[in-house]
């Protein structure tokens, strides 16, 4: 049996879901970003019993069609952007409809419906938080970084950067740089 939890985002997340399946005794195949697959049926009280565990830690199970396909759409981009090593090979839009089986324009209307937020820019969001993270942990030119999360150039980067954050990367990189000397002379 499939189930599906509602702000699942990382893999702390899963961990969280793992342990309060185990707690309530039930046996899982695999847990995912989103869902989690069962062995057996789960009982109406079980069930309660696990939303009930997992509000505790912002999470919640999902019953209604809608709000799982939603939640189905942010986690193909969380891990498209946070956790795959592979670029895609297609646009956003061909990978969402050929990974979730729906035709794009109901996703993407779904979406905004949903959460009053274009798919788009749930993307583009997520992008620019992989990228401050990269620029963060300075292993990386802002070279490689563009071309590892499929930017153009650097100056397209850096024009999608400074319209999230009002920073340049490189600002970003000095505010990040000179916060770190003042903790270190306290």
């Amino acid at each position: 049996m499939k189930i599906f939890i509602k702000n699942m985002v990382c893999i702390r997340c899963q961990m969280v879901v793992k342990s309060e399946l185990d707690k309530l005794g039930l046996q899982y195949t695999d847990v995912k970003i989103g869902e989690a697959n069962l062995r057996g049926n789960i009982t109406a009280e079980q069930t309660e019993q696990l939303n009930t565990a997992l509000k505790k830690s912002g999470l919640q199970l999902m019953d209604n069609k809608k709000s799982i396909l939603v939640e189905k759409i942010k986690s193909a981009i969380i891990e498209l952007v946070h956790y795959s090593e592979e670029q895609i090979k297609v646009n956003l839009s061909d990978y969402l409809s050929e990974k979730l089986n729906y035709d794009y324009t109901y996703l993407a209307n779904l979406f905004s419906e949903v959460k009053g937020v274009t798919i788009e820019k749930f993307y583009l969001a997520h992008k620019i938080e992989k990228v401050k993270e990269m620029i963060v942990y300075d292993e990386l030119s802002l070279t490689e970084i563009s071309y590892r999360m499929q930017y153009s150039s650097v100056a397209h980067l850096s024009n999608q950067f400074k319209k999230i954050t009002g920073l340049t990367p490189t600002h970003f990189k000095m505010l990040k740089n000179k916060r770190f000397r003042t903790l270190e002379d306290v």
